[in-house]
C-alpha cells in the first residue's frame, strides 16, 4: 500500500518562499508518476505541477516561473519549491501519485489533473500573510 506524507508547510510573508516535501513509502517512488495539487477553502482542488519518472515536468500556467517540482528517487521524496508566494497562494497542498504504466506512461495533458492520480497524502497547509 502506497502512502504519501507531506511536510514543509507553514506561514510565510508575501514574496517569501517555502519548500514542501512528500515522502512515499510502501513502494519505490521511481515506479510512480507524481504531482502537487492544492485546494483552498470553498474551491475545487487544482493542479500545480507534475513530474514523470525521468524528471520531465509540467506546470499549470499560474505557477510557471514561481514553483519548481523535483524528485529524489533515492530518497523516495517529491519536492515543491515555492517562490514569490502571493496572498492568493494559501491552501492545503497535496502530493499525489500514480503507478507508471508501460502502455500509457505518465499522465499527460495541458496541466495536472487530480482525477489522474489515485494515491494522495493528507496535505500540508500553506499560509501567506501580506
Amino acid at each position: 500500500q502506497v502512502q504519501l506524507v507531506e511536510s514543509g508547510g507553514g506561514s510565510v510573508q508575501s514574496g517569501g518562499s517555502l519548500k514542501l516535501s512528500c515522502s512515499l513509502s510502501g513502494s519505490t517512488s521511481s515506479n510512480y508518476c507524481m504531482g502537487w495539487f492544492r485546494q483552498a477553502p470553498g474551491k475545487e482542488r487544482e493542479g500545480v505541477a507534475r513530474i514523470d519518472r525521468d524528471g520531465n515536468t509540467n506546470y499549470a500556467d499560474s505557477f510557471k516561473g514561481r514553483f519548481t517540482i523535483s524528485r529524489d528517487n533515492g530518497k523516495n521524496t517529491l519536492y515543491l519549491q515555492m517562490n514569490s508566494l502571493k496572498p492568493e497562494d494559501p491552501a492545503m497542498y497535496y502530493c499525489a501519485a500514480r503507478s507508471y504504466s508501460s502502455t500509457f506512461g505518465c499522465p499527460s495533458g495541458p496541466q495536472p489533473t487530480p482525477s489522474q492520480y489515485p494515491y494522495w497524502g493528507q496535505g500540508t497547509q500553506v499560509t501567506v500573510s501580506s
